[in-house]
């Protein structure tokens, strides 16, 4: 979730350099079960525009509704909601409402750390109950030690309950390929909030502007390739050119990421396997396992837009470490702790 917190983190700034205020609103509790879980955020700002969300929808309104009183006050307080009438999700949320401040020495830490993609962890006081108004808070701190308060307000007392949240850094794809396929791949991971790296031919350079969503483009040769890849880092291979898949696969192996993918059949697979063990004698069954060819799920995909789907949603159980399977087969919650 710290895209969310990006583009929250964005979206106040630009109020703040407006003199518009903002308020931050944070689930830190549920009881039963919701659309979504404590740890979601939406801003609200002094104009009434939302960005983010904290459950499906009808929620939002009323957060909006009764954040006006933190807009006139500026004090925190902390609401209920009760979904089991309303929305049928059997649950009752309660909501950190706080006034939100972006300072400078907030921003600078906070770029600093996506940039070094950190781990960030926010805390939340809050106490369990409906329209109650007092020194409620969050506190976000990063891996210097550097802490941050979102709200001047807050004071820290016994009888406040803890909210402790770990956002890790977001999601990286790394493409390698520039065709059309490549293209629309990386358009709708950037819709996740991925951090999309796309390398493409030395012989055919592209662009950040061929690329909506990349948060960097550059052409490398597989010999040269300075490729930045670490635990969080997922790759899809489809460069479409047999011998570059294997250049690349050889270098990218040896970073271990959780999924690697690759466009092609099973036969070319199964080639690029053989061709594998040739060059790497010390491969782990790990290592292969972490190969996904042909990349993505069995979707009925047609379409590079398809295919894309089908590809981001194969990453996706890799990562949660779900087998995929349709929801209406489950009976009772749909998520489990």
């Amino acid at each position: 979730m710290t895209h969310e917190l990006l583009e929250i983190v964005n979206t106040a700034l630009v109020n703040q350099e407006k003199g518009i205020k903002n308020v931050l609103a944070t689930v830190v509790f549920l009881e039963g079960s919701s659309y979504r879980k404590p740890g979601v955020r939406m801003l609200i700002s002094e104009e009434g525009i939302m960005i983010g969300a904290v459950s499906g929808g009808c929620v939002e309104k009323e957060v909006k509704l009764r954040a006006q009183s933190v807009f006139r006050e500026g004090k925190a307080k902390v609401i209920s909601y009760d979904g089991r009438y309303r929305l049928g999700c059997e649950g009752i949320l309660y909501i950190l409402i706080e006034p939100f401040f972006i300072s400078q020495t907030f921003l600078n830490d906070f770029k600093l750390s996506l940039t070094k993609r950190e781990t960030l962890t926010i805390e939340s006081q809050y106490q369990i109950g409906d329209e109650i108004t007092g020194n409620f808070g969050s506190t976000i701190e990063f891996t210097n030690g550097h802490r941050h308060v979102f709200t001047s307000e807050l004071h820290i007392k016994p009888e406040h309950e803890t909210f402790i949240q770990e956002l890790s850094p977001r999601t990286k794809l790394l493409i390698i390929g520039g065709e059309h396929d490549a293209v629309k791949l990386c358009n709708m991971a950037s819709l996740l909030g991925w951090e999309v790296d796309v390398v493409t031919s030395i012989k055919d350079p592209k662009t950040v502007s061929d690329f909506p969503g990349a948060s960097s483009v550059s052409s490398q040769a597989p010999e040269l390739a300075n490729l930045q890849v670490d635990k969080n880092t997922v790759v899809v291979l489809m460069t479409h050119n047999y011998v570059l898949d294997l250049k690349f696969l050889l270098k990218i192996i040896d970073f271990s990421p959780q999924y690697i993918g690759i466009l092609g059949s099973s036969k070319r697979r199964d080639q690029l396997q053989d061709d594998l063990f040739h060059y790497r004698e010390n491969l782990t069954e790990e290592m292969l396992e972490s190969i996904y060819s042909p990349a993505g799920l069995n979707i009925g995909a047609i379409t590079p837009e398809e295919i894309a789907l089908s590809i981001l949603s194969e990453i996706l159980t890799v990562l949660r470490n779900k087998d995929p399977f349709s929801l209406r087969s489950i009976k009772g919650k749909i998520h489990v702790k």
